[in-house]
């Protein structure tokens, strides 16, 4: 009896240090794993949106390196080329522009040379806000400097705001480039990559389902990134036939630049926001 009771001790005691030794390397796993998620949380979006681009456009990866004799490489470069120079061009120019209207608007304001022309007779009967618009618009007509000086503290919160609002468009452009560089870096190597992604659906789905749910998967990003890509056609279709009929210059050229702008998931406020501007200094709102 003694004997059997050693070894069921022995055996206790086997049993609690392995225990023991699974709870300490489980333990620092998990905390390994709460260490990456903090250090890579920051770049989860960035490695979304990269993930996303890399499946959307490795269709045209596959179709460009067969035409440049397999190099893998060389294409994803030209594509996260011709991608930033797309993205970029349209922005930077319009962030150009809109600098360079705000400065006028600045200047004009301080030198009390801005001429706001006047309202229309019919804004006074538009419902609920007819008096209260045409009010301030006459103000802003006849005495645009006493108005800008009552509307000091409203005036600074509105820049801060469109401050906020720029830096905001910065910041998504960044990361948008960002994604497409790393998007480029996947697609190099989409073949082992795709290969990786089947062998871990099949390894968390087993049998032939786990290709299945990997194919499912690509094809609803890509079903999605086409979706983006007609919203971001429409839009630039509606904006601009609404700048041809108010006959601002340029409808074509500006409507292209929405669509590359819907596409990077820009506002296309950018574009339309100086139209507006135009058609208002015009006086031919």
């Amino acid at each position: 009896m003694s004997t059997q009771h050693d070894r069921d001790s022995e055996l206790a005691e086997q049993v609690a240090s392995r225990l023991m030794d699974v709870l300490i390397r489980a333990g620092l796993i998990l905390a390994l794993v709460m260490l990456c998620f903090q250090v890579f949380a920051p770049f989860l979006n960035l490695m979304i949106w990269a993930l996303i681009l890399a499946v959307t456009l490795y269709p045209m990866q596959v179709w460009l390196a067969a035409r440049l004799g397999g190099r893998q490489g060389l294409a994803a470069t030209l594509i996260v080329l011709l991608g930033a120079a797309v993205a970029v061009v349209p922005t930077a120019a319009l962030m150009n522009s809109l600098g360079d209207s705000v400065q006028g608007l600045i200047t004009g304001v301080q030198n009390n040379t801005l001429v706001v022309p006047p309202p229309r007779e019919g804004v006074g009967n538009w419902p609920l806000v007819g008096d209260k618009v045409h009010s301030f618009w006459m103000r802003a007509h006849t005495d645009l400097p006493a108005l800008v000086q009552s509307m000091q503290p409203k005036i600074g919160n509105l820049a801060k705001g469109a401050l906020g609002f720029v830096a905001g468009i910065g910041t998504g452009l960044l990361q948008f480039l960002g994604s497409l560089i790393v998007a480029g870096i996947m697609m190099a190597f989409g073949e082992s990559g795709a290969r990786a992604i089947r062998s871990i659906f099949q390894k968390i789905i087993d049998g032939p389902r786990g290709a299945q749910f990997a194919d499912l998967s690509t094809a609803t990003i890509r079903a999605v990134a086409k979706g983006v890509l007609g919203v971001a056609f429409i839009q630039a279709i509606i904006v601009g036939l609404c700048l041809l009929v108010a006959g601002v210059p340029w409808a074509g050229v500006l409507a292209v630049i929405v669509l590359v702008l819907g596409i990077a998931q820009v506002p296309a406020v950018l574009v339309t926001l100086p139209a507006i501007a135009w058609l208002w200094s015009s006086s031919d709102y």
